[in-house]
């Protein structure tokens, strides 16, 4: 039974926003580094290999592996929903507010719809799984993103400028515009950093794989948090990313930066020793990402 202290220690980490969480987990793990927990049975060591009913017990290792090291979890909610597996995921999140109740959980979900579809994704998110932030598309416009921020110290990351190739196809496409040509990915920086962000809930995911933009897109929202993914087994380079993107240790001046590793720590070993390898390897990530700021 939680005892008066621990109960105290819970409520004062429920009533932190999404924000206070991730400084604090920052400055008390000393991290950069996001978990991505992206579970494929197909990968899974080999004593569970194809077991999906096995995704909750999977995953719950490697965060009690890797708790202490990390600014925050990122559970991608089609690896679960894929095998019928969200119950798992409810059950998920609620472990890892118990043995990590001060890193904050970011559901990435990349929802992007409007008017009373968007109420309902934000309810999947902030009351069903209980996620401190989700991932957005904001390609329909601000009223897809709007619903979202009525959960006040919820956060919410806008695609901006993705890792994958087939982002160029429009995310570097140029606009007519009064304040020039720019690109369609400045265009959601500048939106994020200023009307869009009523309540400074908004952040901006931008991939490890074009370090140059993710300098342009930190000129742009200095104080915006950046959900960094791509290194590790997609070939960001670490360092790169750390130095295009980290500006100080948070705050009103600069924002901070998570750097999301998946497959590299979650199937760091096919043995009954994948919890301990998937630490050695979130370890060794941590140390690279902080021994990169400038």
């Amino acid at each position: 039974m939680p005892t008066g202290r621990q109960k105290g220690a819970a409520l004062k980490i429920a009533a932190m926003t999404f924000l206070d969480m991730l400084g604090a987990a920052a400055r008390q793990n000393g991290s950069m580094l996001c978990v991505g927990l992206d579970p494929d049975p197909a990968k899974f060591p080999d004593a569970i290999k194809g077991n999906a009913n096995k995704i909750y017990d999977f995953c719950a290792a490697i965060v009690d592996a890797t708790a202490d090291l990390v600014i925050a979890f990122k559970p991608q909610i089609a690896y679960f929903a894929a095998h019928r597996a969200e119950g798992q995921l409810e059950r998920l999140m609620e472990h890892m507010r118990r043995a990590a109740p001060a890193v904050p959980i970011i559901l990435d979900a990349k929802r992007g719809d409007i008017g009373s579809t968007a109420e309902q994704y934000a309810i999947e998110a902030f009351e069903r799984y209980g996620a401190d932030a989700v991932t957005l598309s904001p390609f329909m416009g601000f009223d897809s993103v709007q619903p979202y921020l009525q959960y006040q110290g919820k956060g919410a990351f806008l695609l901006c400028r993705t890792s994958n190739p087939g982002g160029d196809d429009l995310q570097n496409q140029r606009l007519a515009s009064v304040d020039g040509q720019p690109l369609l990915y400045e265009h959601v920086a500048r939106l994020a950093q200023g009307p869009w962000n009523l309540n400074g809930q908004l952040g901006l995911v931008v991939g490890a794989t074009y370090p140059a933009e993710i300098e342009r897109v930190r000129a742009l929202a200095p104080t915006l948090p950046l959900l960094i993914p791509g290194v590790g087994a997609q070939g960001g380079d670490a360092v790169a990313t750390v130095r295009a993107g980290w500006r100080g240790e948070g705050g009103e001046a600069s924002g901070h930066i998570i750097v999301n590793s998946s497959r590299a720590v979650l199937y760091a070993s096919q043995g009954s020793d994948f919890a301990v390898a998937a630490r050695r390897v979130a370890t060794s990530t941590r140390e690279q990402l902080q021994a990169a700021r400038p």
